[in-house]
């Protein structure tokens, strides 16, 4: 074959796989093009593109007259670019000054191998002005939400905490926090594929942030500011560890305080006050701003007494203690019902009892002495109602326990909240029957303890306890939470009989310091041994003081439980039935409630169930809405 021939072979074979080739091109030009181009659109803008989490602005906590407890607001988060930045250390001197923070530590940041950094989270206004007159290359500002509370931390254990990542961590924050929240949106940034932000990009469109759902509580800023610095005075008073207040609406449930407070210092400090009964004169004298509801506002700012600070959690509801002599309220209720005892039975009251292993005493030692059961009640006679509690018999006794609460939930679902502790009939033992009367056997939270007594307040109802009256929407509107329901624990003659018996308590008994000029007080007074937890028995020397009662005895509109942890002196008496004194006092004030001296009519506004002028009959306490 001749070398022409060859080469025009080859030459048709060349033009052949060329042509081939140029087909293979145009087909796969024509498939990127027609049928994957959305494909390589997507891959170029995901080398561009950044999506970021806008979050939602976090619903507020506000008190029942709408004052603002916890909200959040925007402040200015100093960032930086260090692409940008030339000379990181002139950059770096010129910001520690105004950030407050070390030249050499942002240098540091500066030079990062990344095109946004965080300098300074959540800074001051003056701080961000500064920053921003600086004029600085490659440093900028960025909007972030900080959660604030204008109060100060007025019912912090309560109110509950918010973490820098701007989810709850404690307290309602932390249980409302799917609430509170919203729902975060988003938005794309359009970046270089350094990270660098282009030039005029302004962002895509995203999803919409949802802002989150604000919650209004029952508790009554003034009211908690009041119940916060008398509780405080006497726990320096009493050189006490901490103690517990909680102030209760008797017909809705609704909580109006509930303080929670331990000593910084164990009592090595003075009350700046003197007492828990000065706290009413300093606040009612004072000028105080008006609120947009009408309430009187004590302060804008929680200012405690040196030497004492918020408990770290919200003892009310989270710590459990042996009772007491308030306990002896399941007992009396028992017993009167089933008729076991009238109010005026007389008892012989020996002045020791021995049952089991364990032998009995009264608070003040004595002879055998003839008592009644008022008489009991009144003097807190630990012989008279194991007595009692003898002729009523455990089945009926742990029936009423139950019956009023104690070992079960309260229905606030709390974080962290105890049901308290109660032995079940196969874990008492010989001595139970003679324990377990007077407060020695169960443990209990100062609301259960608080819910028992406002069952007799209302009239022998028990209504469930509520924190929150209802929800706040973006826009303002409030949406009311439903009535909780109730449940009849002691008959209404049992509960006019124990209603009256415990007035005694308050008028001639152990709870005297509970009294009220011009007002009906009825109530109980408990000072409880504390358990030793590395061994049987109780500590020497350590009790738990407390009082629970209501006003105005005749038709009750306030309930309310004070407890001090390690008191001195110990006796419930003495340093909680003041504290209650002093909280009930202004409350009864603060809401218009009569004195038993008022006028055929009275004006009041502020009404625990609303604002507004109410008309009161005399001699008649205002019923709440």
């Amino acid at each position: 074959m001749s070398p022409i021939v060859l080469l025009g072979r080859r030459t048709r074979a060349l033009r052949i796989l060329l042509f081939v080739v140029f087909v293979a091109m145009i087909l796969r030009l024509v498939a990127v093009q027609e049928f994957s181009h959305q494909r390589y659109a997507s891959l170029s803008s995901a080398e561009l593109t950044q999506t970021v989490t806008v979050p939602a602005v976090r619903g507020g906590i506000y008190d029942r007259n709408g004052e603002v407890l916890s909200e959040s607001v925007t402040k200015q988060t100093v960032v930086a670019d260090p692409y940008l930045i030339k000379d990181p250390g002139t950059v770096a001197a010129s910001l520690a000054p105004v950030l407050g923070l070390s030249a050499d530590k942002l240098r540091s940041q500066l030079t990062e191998h990344s095109g946004f950094v965080y300098l300074a989270h959540r800074v001051a206004d003056p701080v961000a002005s500064e920053v921003t007159a600086l004029n600085l290359t490659g440093i900028n500002l960025v909007a972030e939400s900080q959660r604030v509370q204008p109060v100060g931390q007025l019912a912090l254990p309560l109110i509950g905490t918010v973490g820098t990542a701007g989810s709850g961590l404690s307290g309602l924050e932390y249980q409302y926090q799917s609430l509170l929240a919203g729902i975060a949106g988003s938005k794309i940034l359009l970046q270089s594929p350094n990270g660098v932000t282009l030039p005029g990009a302004t962002g895509a469109a995203g999803t919409s942030a949802k802002a989150g759902t604000g919650i209004e509580l029952t508790i009554d800023e003034s009211v908690q500011y009041v119940a916060e610095q008398a509780l405080g005075a006497e726990v320096l008073a009493a050189h006490a560890l901490g103690g517990t207040v909680v102030v209760m609406d008797v017909k809705t449930g609704d909580v109006i305080a509930m303080a929670n407070l331990q000593a910084t210092t164990s009592g090595s400090s003075t009350p700046s006050t003197g007492s828990a009964s000065a706290v009413t004169a300093s606040a009612t004298s004072s000028t105080s701003p008006q609120s947009s509801s009408g309430a009187t506002l004590i302060a804008r700012a929680d200012t405690l007494p040196s030497g004492v600070e918020e408990a770290p959690s919200n003892t009310a509801l989270t710590q459990v203690y042996e009772p007491g002599s308030v306990f002896k309220l399941v007992t009396f209720s028992s017993a009167l019902q089933n008729n076991v005892i009238s109010p005026n039975q007389t008892f012989s009251v020996p002045g020791s009892l021995s049952i089991g292993t364990y032998t009995f005493h009264d608070a003040e030692n004595h002879g055998t002495q003839s008592m009644t059961a008022t008489d009991i009640l009144d003097q807190s006679s630990n012989i008279g109602t194991i007595q009692i509690a003898g002729a009523l018999g455990k089945d009926r006794l742990l029936a009423q326990i139950g019956n009023l609460g104690f070992g079960k939930p309260t229905g606030l679902n709390f974080p962290g909240e105890s049901q308290g502790l109660v032995p079940g009939p196969n874990a008492w033992t010989g001595s139970s029957i003679g324990s377990t009367p007077i407060g020695q056997n169960d443990a209990v939270t100062a609301q259960q303890l608080l819910d028992a007594y406002n069952a007799v307040a209302n009239g022998g109802v028990m209504v469930q306890p509520r924190l929150v009256r209802g929800t706040i929407s973006s826009n303002g509107s409030m949406s009311a939470a439903h009535a909780l329901p109730t449940r009849r624990v002691i008959d209404s003659t049992t509960n006019a009989e124990l209603t009256t018996m415990l007035e005694g308590v308050v008028k001639s008994g152990t709870g005297t310091s509970a009294a009220i000029d011009g007002y009906t007080v009825a109530g109980k007074t408990g000072t409880a041994q504390i358990p030793d937890p590395s061994h049987l028995g109780y500590i020497p020397g350590a009790f738990f003081g407390s009082f629970v009662g209501f006003a105005p005895a005749e038709k009750p509109v306030l309930s309310a439980v004070v407890v001090l942890d390690h008191p001195t002196p110990i006796y419930g008496g003495a340093v909680a039935a003041p504290v209650f004194s002093t909280i009930m006092e202004y409350a009864l004030q603060h809401y218009g409630i009569p004195t038993n001296a008022a006028a055929t009519t009275s004006t009041s506004s502020g009404a625990i169930g609303g604002t507004g002028s109410v008309t009161v009959p005399a001699g008649a306490a205002k019923e709440s809405a």
